[in-house]
Formats: structure tokens, C-alpha cells, sequence
């Protein structure tokens, strides 16, 4: 059976430059600019886990696309199905490379998403995979130089590298200017003299010869005024309209897309992407597109103005208040992140008219068991207003034990069927406030 024929790495490209065939590689790759050609798309991928269990893409389309692949080893204990783990183990396991980031990688990326707000939702094996392709992207491009050590940054971090050709011709173009002779000077100076000198013989021969009518010249100048008004306004052609969009809508020159992307990263997790596209660093889909705006929602505090990643909270980390609303919100290629906001907006104060019910006592012999308190109905009776009240701990202790249900259990049944009605408002949450309908007009 024949041996595999990996790629050389980038190190062993600069000592040996003509191909050869060995085996994988024994350690990492050390930092350095590749030299290395491929023709397919992406040369190093790194792959989420949720790629691996949804299988989209596909195997033979991973392997078609990149040259290498590359993840984590914590990725496959996030994979339980047995199925899927058989799946993984005989199709895709072959041909993955697992890899550490390094512990500075680690650290530069827990700080971004710190800055970002996206670190509470991102687990460990997240931010392991964005400084793996941290690492790779430093290393396949020779540092950092196209990337953004801040979620503010506009521009990246700095130039490409010069290779080492193109510094030895700036150098001999350099020397050979300075060698120039002064006789050369001298020669050129009388030239441009006598050229001078025949244009004036020229023009004098002309305008003896030929008068221009002053009508002419007239209608000329207008002619030109007309065009100097007209290129003010700057008409948009289709030759221009693409300048024209890129000036108006982008707060800095738009990069271009290189041929063979060195190290990207493919995964689903919006958290994730949110991170890698404020790096700058590539993104794909499943059917391996660039990803250079990304759209998503976050939840941002009606009264303090703070935002929050984390969708499943329902009251402010930041003022403890219930006053969250669903904010839809863009990542461009440039790093910018924008909230989109409506514009007349105004916050739903219903059932905030009628003051709270004072709470009844109860008595150790029961004879106050008729007296209900709470208001009409009992409608201010355990009302949840802070995130740290008993109430509100209580019934999130109880969902997280009825959350996992076994569906094909014979005694299950579903709601609509029982009649059993959790309180709250979409999606079974947990009811906040006293609710809408408090104040509502009663039907007669």
C-alpha cells in the first residue's frame, strides 16, 4: 500500500523547496510566510462541531475544497450520537489534523470577546477553535498584518510583508539612481531648452497663419464650464457606480477578496462568527461563500442601554431591570457593528397603571383562610420583579428538571392533550411583571 502524500509544511518549504513525499508532520509548523501553491479555494479549514453533526458540507466536499483540515481534540467529545460518532470516526477522522492553539491565542481571543460582549455565550471549545484559526492565519500569511487586535479598529493592523525578490530590485533601483552620471543631467537640460525653444517658433508661425475667431473661443468656454458643472455633480455610470457604493457605505476602502484563502473557519454558531468577522478573519458557509455581513439579534436594555448576547435572559445583567428588548443588529467586513433600531419606538408600559396589592398574612390557627390577597383575581400574588427573588429561582430550578422530557415515554402526554398550561409569555418563559391584561377592559 502505497504511503499518503501530504503537502510539506511551511518550514520545511523554506530548507527544501522542491515537493516531497513523507508523512505527517511530527510537531506545528513554525511561524512563516507560505511559499507552498494550491488550486483549491481554502488551504487550511479549520471545522466546528457542528458541522461534523449536522454533515453539511459534506466529507468529499471538505476534502475537495481545502488542502488541510484541522480541529480540536475537545470536538469529539461534543459528538454523543453514536451513529454520528461511527460516521466521524470512519469518514472524516482519517484525513482531520487535531491541534492546540497556543496559550498567547487563547488569551488574545477570550480578550476580544470580552471587549465585543460575546465571551458569556461562547464556551471553551469555541474560543479554542478561533485561536486555532488565529494561529494558522499568522502563520500561512507571516504575522498578523491583516487582522485587528481591537473591536474598534477601522483599519488592520498594518502592510503585507515585502517579499525578498521585491526588496533586492528596490535596492538596485536605489543604488543604480544614485550612481547616474551628471553628464546625463547636462544633456537633458539643453534638451528640454531647445524643445522649448521650437514650441515658441511654432506657435508664433501659427498664429500669424491662422486667427481664431472670437465666436469660436466663446462658445468653446461655454462648452467647457457646461462640462465643469456637470463633473462637480459627478454623474454615477456604470462604469463608476461601484466607487460611488463603496464610498457611501463603507467607512473605510474595501479590501478584495484574496484567490486562495489561507485559514478559514466554517461553523454555524452566530456567536462565533460575530467574533471571527470583528478579527477579520475568513468565514464560511456550508456551501463554502465568504461570509462578509453578518445579521443577528441581541437583546438591549430599554434603560440603561447596555446589550446583551445572551437571548435567554430576561432581566439586565447590567441595572437588573425587566426592561430587554429584541434588537436586530449587523457585523460588517469592516468590523462595524450596528444596532438597528426603530424609529419610533416607545416601551409597552401596560399593567404599570395600578399600584401592587399589599400582601395578606396568613395566621398559625387558619382562620383567615378565606381572606385572598393580591388584588382582584390575586393578580399581585407572587409577582416576579428581580431576577434574585425566591419566586423567580424557584421556577427556573423547576423548568431546568421538566426540560428534558422523554417523548417516547408510554405515561407522556402532550399538553393539548392534558390541558396543562405553563404561565408565561412565547416560548414557556417565565412570567415577569404583572402582565398585560391587569389593566385590561373587562368584557360584559
Amino acid at each position: 500500500m502505497n504511503a499518503p502524500v501530504v503537502e510539506p509544511t511551511a518550514a520545511q518549504s523554506q530548507q527544501n523547496p522542491a515537493p516531497t513525499t513523507t508523512t505527517a508532520p511530527a510537531s506545528a509548523p513554525a511561524p512563516a510566510t507560505a511559499t507552498s501553491t494550491t488550486t483549491k479555494p481554502v488551504h487550511s479549514l479549520v471545522i466546528d462541531a457542528n458541522v461534523i453533526i449536522k454533515n453539511d458540507p459534506s466529507v468529499s466536499t471538505l476534502i475537495a475544497q481545502a488542502e488541510e483540515l484541522y480541529t480540536i481534540p475537545s470536538v469529539v467529545s461534543e459528538i454523543r450520537d453514536e451513529a454520528t460518532r461511527l460516521r466521524f470516526q470512519t469518514t472524516l477522522m482519517p484525513f482531520l489534523k487535531f491541534r492546540t492553539p497556543r496559550p498567547e491565542s487563547i488569551k488574545f481571543v477570550t480578550d476580544f470577546a470580552r471587549r465585543t460582549g460575546d465571551l458569556m455565550v461562547l464556551s471553551k471549545p469555541d474560543i479554542h477553535l478561533i485561536a486555532l484559526t488565529y494561529d494558522l492565519e499568522c502563520e500561512r500569511n507571516g504575522g498578523d498584518w491583516r487582522l485587528r487586535k481591537e473591536p474598534g479598529q477601522k483599519s488592520v493592523n498594518g502592510a503585507p510583508p515585502a517579499k525578498e525578490g521585491e526588496e533586492q530590485e528596490a535596492t538596485t533601483e536605489e543604488t543604480n539612481d544614485a550612481a547616474a552620471p551628471v553628464a546625463e543631467e547636462k544633456n537633458e537640460e539643453v534638451k528640454q531648452v531647445e524643445e522649448q525653444l521650437e514650441k515658441l517658433d511654432i506657435g508664433s508661425q501659427e498664429q500669424e497663419t491662422t486667427p481664431a475667431p472670437k465666436e469660436e473661443e466663446e462658445e468653446e468656454e461655454e462648452e467647457n464650464d457646461g462640462e465643469a458643472s456637470d463633473d462637480d455633480g459627478e454623474w454615477i455610470t456604470p462604469t463608476n457606480i461601484k466607487k460611488v457604493q463603496a464610498r457611501e457605505s463603507a467607512h473605510v476602502a474595501p479590501e478584495p477578496l484574496q484567490k486562495t484563502l489561507q485559514a478559514a473557519l466554517i461553523t454555524s454558531d452566530m456567536a462565533m462568527r460575530n467574533v471571527s468577522l470583528r478579527i477579520n478573519l475568513n468565514l464560511l458557509d456550508s456551501s463554502f461563500a465568504r461570509i462578509t455581513v453578518l445579521k443577528t439579534w441581541v437583546l438591549r436594555c430599554h434603560g440603561c442601554w447596555k446589550v446583551c448576547k445572551d437571548t435567554t435572559k430576561q432581566f439586565c445583567p447590567s441595572c437588573g431591570q425587566p426592561t430587554l428588548t429584541r434588537v436586530s443588529c449587523t457585523t460588517d467586513a469592516a468590523g462595524n457593528f450596528t444596532l438597528h433600531l426603530k424609529k419610533n419606538f416607545q416601551f409597552n408600559n401596560r399593567g404599570n397603571v395600578y399600584s401592587i396589592p399589599k400582601p395578606t398574612h396568613g395566621t398559625a390557627s387558619g382562620k383567615n383562610q378565606n381572606v385572598k390577597g393580591g388584588g382582584k383575581g390575586g393578580w399581585g400574588k407572587e409577582l416576579i420583579l428581580a431576577e434574585d427573588q425566591k419566586e423567580y429561582i424557584r421556577r427556573t430550578e423547576e423548568e431546568k428538571r421538566t426540560r428534558y422530557r422523554d417523548l417516547m415515554d408510554d405515561d407522556y402526554l402532550p399538553g393539548i392533550l392534558t390541558g396543562q398550561r405553563q404561565g408565561g409569555t412565547g416560548n414557556n418563559r417565565i412570567k415577569v411583571g404583572a402582565g398585560r391584561n391587569v389593566n385590561a377592559k373587562k368584557r360584559r
